[in-house]
């Protein structure tokens, strides 16, 4: 008997593919573009510094990347190569890195804006001290021949004009005291050949220190506050002289004008220490009495009492003209 069509079973075969890793391309462009990135941060660098570098260091640092190694027979080095050739062993190149005798093992680059650049464009503050010996060493620094005459030359006008500005800023001082404008005329300033000399002269009627005494009046220590204002900005060592006129001490008898002028000129030392002034610069203390007038044709004239505060030279120049002296 036949069997029925319609009872027949149907077998549907279905062939799944299977594809392995197809949702996940992995991670490796990534690395790629990580490195695109800093390729570029290099190359604008590059850019950056060759426009910030000049010619000069340029060529430093392209002759430090081509050194140029000499052959000499000091430089070959023994080393055992294994074989019999013709150098016999040797190598054409030192042992170590390659250096270029003629260049810098580093280079410093001061770039715009940077500390070095800052600092070495910021001049050092004068400070007023040994002039001489500093032109003299930048001139040997520099490999010029040094010409000591000049050098000198140019230290005495330097100390010149800081003796200038020192009387100027002493006389404005004084100006911008009204109490004391009408002391005026007893300050008297001038240079010498010892160096620049500030006195502090007695007038007629008005006097610094009371008659045959040492003790110092208000406005003389006022005076002397601005005078160590106006000189300790120098570093120059400071010699203090008290002088009187010629008319004879009449209190104690073992007492003279030597021991009044001694005495005046360290009340006017310990008055530039209060007022500021550095111990180290006072270089002499000294009284002289009635030796030095300064008014030789009056003796007994009240200008002849007076102090001096002089702040010594230090550029000498035996050749340079003297200065005429008051005393």
């Amino acid at each position: 008997m036949a069997a029925n069509d319609d009872d027949a079973t149907v077998v549907i075969i279905k062939k799944v593919k299977k594809v392995s890793g197809g949702g996940h391309h992995g991670g490796a462009w990534k690395v790629a573009y990580a490195d695109f990135v800093t390729a570029m941060m290099a190359f604008f660098l590059l850019l950056w510094l060759l426009n910030a570098t000049t010619e000069e260091q340029k060529k430093g640092i392209a002759e430090y990347f081509s050194p140029v190694t000499t052959f000499t027979p000091d430089s070959v080095s023994e080393n055992p190569s294994g074989a019999g050739g013709v150098m016999g062993g040797r190598s054409m190149i030192s042992e170590g890195a390659m250096q270029n005798d003629t260049s810098p093992i580093g280079i410093t680059v001061a770039l715009p804006g940077s500390k070095e650049d800052s600092e070495s464009q910021t001049e050092s503050p004068d400070d007023g001290t040994k002039d001489s010996q500093r032109l003299a060493q930048q001139d040997e620094a520099s490999g010029d021949a040094v010409d000591r005459g000049e050098v000198d030359r140019l230290a005495r006008e330097l100390e010149e004009e800081r003796f200038a500005q020192a009387e100027a800023d002493l006389r404005q001082a004084l100006e911008s005291v009204p109490d004391l404008s009408d002391f005026a005329k007893n300050l008297v300033i001038d240079q010498t050949p010892e160096g620049l000399r500030i006195q502090i002269i007695d007038q007629e009627g008005r006097s610094m220190f009371p008659s045959g005494s040492a003790d110092m009046l208000p406005h003389t220590q006022r005076l002397l506050a601005l005078v160590a204002e106006a000189v300790k900005k120098l570093e120059n060592p400071i010699a203090i002289k008290g002088h009187t006129d010629s008319k004879p001490y009449s209190g104690k008898t073992d007492y003279s004008n030597w021991e009044l002028s001694t005495d005046r000129a360290n009340a006017t030392r310990r008055a530039l220490l209060a007022a500021g002034l550095p111990a180290q610069r006072i270089a002499s203390v000294v009284g002289r009495a009635d030796q030095e007038h300064f008014v030789p044709e009056e003796p007994n004239s009240p200008r002849n009492r007076r102090i001096s505060v002089v702040l010594l030279r230090q550029a000498t120049d035996s050749s340079a003209p003297q200065y005429k002296s008051d005393n």
